[in-house]
């Protein structure tokens, strides 16, 4: 086994790279991946198949002789209000400002493809710690992308503990980090090697994410359903938004992060200034989409000024180019075009506009030419919007 000096020569240089945190765990087959297992079972994965790949419950089935866990996480909190901060939470309807009715993205996906970015670095690491150790061993790395339950090996790692919303927090950075795992085969001491058991779980008697989530996804402390999850809605699911949810979806059109922006421990937490997380802007300045775009021949990014509070009749009224040009190298390209249009529809008639005033006509506008659709999933959710503001 390599020595503790090991461990924390690994974790220097992950920060080296741009991780705030690192720690190491043992690959082991932790009691929590059994009972992820039985969440699976009980179907609360929705459509996600993947997350009853067989390979999630031992991490063993993924790396033969695998004997540590290196997980690594990644600030992305860009200094910006938060989803709370503005109307659209609840089922109320949104308030519409002076230039139109504007959606929320989630915080995480502001940016550039996080897969990518956190890829890039711990191959990075991966090269680094084969420089120091050589090449007699495996290494896997993971951007939330492998048949690894990251949360469980990060507690294990004594990255933070897993709170009541289901998200791994850490005391002195909330829960905004994204993490990334590289599995190996190379013996290493645990971080928590003399030290015990993992964090202590901090979420005392606070139920704020729970009383907080608008379609009531987290069923239990520590449990959600995730059919009920709005960022489930908003990108894994693909056929049409269930509608006891609809009013609840408010102005959310890519996922959701009011359970994240409730909690205490993410009061204090400390803000990234990292150019790939913060949020693209398009405009005068135009994005690199918008030159991608150009190259294609298709149009630039279908007048969206920013990932940030985007305009939700900018969204609605995308063609497929033009989603493809603003959106590639983004997370956002999980949804597809069908998703992002479907959102922003549903987003559109859960605001409050004022009738007859222009952005109410152009929202208007948008909605009946996609009533028209030949995709049913968007006709069915236009109509849906304008039967709600017309």
């Amino acid at each position: 086994m390599r020595t503790a000096a090991d461990t924390a020569w690994i974790a220097e240089r992950a920060r080296a790279l741009g991780f705030e945190l690192c720690g190491v765990a043992r690959a082991e087959k932790f009691p929590e991946l059994a009972r992820a297992e039985e969440w699976f079972a009980q179907g609360f994965a929705g459509e996600m198949k993947y997350l009853g790949d067989a390979r999630r419950s031992d991490p063993a089935r993924v790396l033969a002789s695998a004997r540590s866990v290196i997980v690594c996480g990644m600030n992305y909190n860009s200094g910006l209000p938060r989803s709370i901060e503005f109307e659209g939470e609840s089922g109320e309807g949104c308030g519409v400002e002076e230039d139109g009715a504007r959606g929320w993205i989630s915080r995480y996906a502001w940016g550039d493809d996080y897969h990518d970015v956190l890829r890039n670095r711990l191959n990075a690491l991966v090269a680094e710690v084969r420089g120091r150790f050589g090449d007699g061993f495996e290494m896997l790395a993971y951007a939330d992308t492998g048949p690894l339950q990251e949360r469980i090996f990060a507690k294990h790692a004594g990255i933070g503990w897993i709170g009541k919303n289901t998200l791994v927090l850490n005391q002195q950075m909330g829960s905004w980090f994204f993490l990334g795992v590289v599995l190996t085969t190379l013996e290493l001491t645990p971080s928590l090697e003399g030290v015990g058991s993992p964090p202590a779980d901090l979420c005392g008697s606070c139920t704020r994410c729970i009383d907080a989530c608008p379609t009531d996804a987290l069923i239990a402390p520590y449990e959600m359903d995730a059919r009920r999850c709005i960022t489930y809605l908003t990108i894994e699911h693909r056929g049409a938004i269930p509608m006891e949810f609809r009013d609840a979806i408010g102005d959310l059109v890519y996922g959701c992060d009011i359970c994240q922006d409730v909690c205490p421990w993410n009061r204090r937490a400390p803000t990234t200034s990292v150019g790939e997380f913060q949020p693209r802007a398009f405009g005068d300045a135009r994005s690199a989409a918008a030159d991608i775009a150009k190259q294609d021949g298709a149009k630039q990014d279908g007048g969206i000024d920013s990932l940030f509070r985007p305009s939700l009749t900018a969204l609605a009224g995308l063609s497929e180019d033009e989603y493809k040009a603003a959106f590639r190298g983004s997370a956002i390209k999980r949804t597809k075009h069908r998703g992002i249009v479907r959102n922003a529809c549903i987003a559109l008639g859960n605001s409050r506009f004022e009738r007859g005033a222009p952005p109410h006509q152009e929202a208007v506008a948008v909605l009946q030419r996609l009533s028209a659709s030949n995709d049913p999933v968007i006709s069915e959710s236009a109509l849906w919007a304008l039967s709600r503001i017309q």
